[in-house]
């Protein structure tokens, strides 16, 4: 019965197996079906789980997100923290300046803050000079245009989202802008400190 199941494969001769491509199909039964693939995936599709270790990761970032959106979303679902563990024994060639890309084309005000978590804990992890001294001057663009808008979100804050005339209790509306400015100004050293590690100038 077996025999019979198997019947419709041809045996290779030498001369298929030589050379790059193979012109003989040896089993057509088992030929790859075309499935359509879904454009615009979130991320929770895309990935089954968050990778937990570099190899997981570098897989994931190479293969799975084809999108720069799916790439920032997916360093803001790791965080700066599980970013330092995955990378704490080398950031791998090349990465370093995607991350610096993805993160200067997509970056917002609301996620400042991890950003700048992410960005620290980059900064420490092993060669990071090396991996420094390797970006590209694209690379070294994104980065600039990154601290850059870094920057600006933090200036921006109070115009945009606070403007003078609104409406409240005098001293609420004075205890929160000391908390808020106490706040940004601690930012701003890190965002400062950072500059000198990713040497922008």
């Amino acid at each position: 019965r077996n025999i019979v199941l198997a019947s419709h494969l041809k045996p290779l001769e030498k001369k298929d197996k030589m050379g790059k491509r193979r012109n003989v199909l040896w089993n057509p039964c088992a030929a790859p079906i075309k499935t359509p693939h879904a454009s615009n995936v979130e991320l929770p599709q895309v990935l089954d789980q968050l990778p937990r270790t570099s190899a997981e990761f570098y897989r994931d970032w190479r293969r799975c997100l084809k999108s720069g959106k799916e790439k920032y979303q997916l360093l803001l679902e790791l965080g700066g923290k599980a970013l330092g563990r995955i990378f704490q024994a080398d950031l791998g060639f090349g990465l370093l300046g995607e991350f610096l890309t993805v993160l200067a084309e997509n970056v917002c005000h609301e996620d400042r803050h991890a950003i700048l978590q992410i960005l620290q804990s980059l900064s420490g992890t092993k060669r990071f000079e090396l991996n420094m001294d390797l970006l590209s001057e694209l690379e070294k663009e994104s980065s600039r245009d990154l601290f850059r808008k870094l920057q600006s979100m933090s200036q921006d804050y109070w115009t945009a989202d606070h403007p003078s005339g609104a409406a409240g209790c005098e001293a609420e509306r004075e205890a929160h802008l000391t908390d808020t400015s106490l706040q940004n100004e601690a930012e701003e050293r890190i965002v400062m400190e950072l500059m000198k590690c990713y040497q922008v100038n």
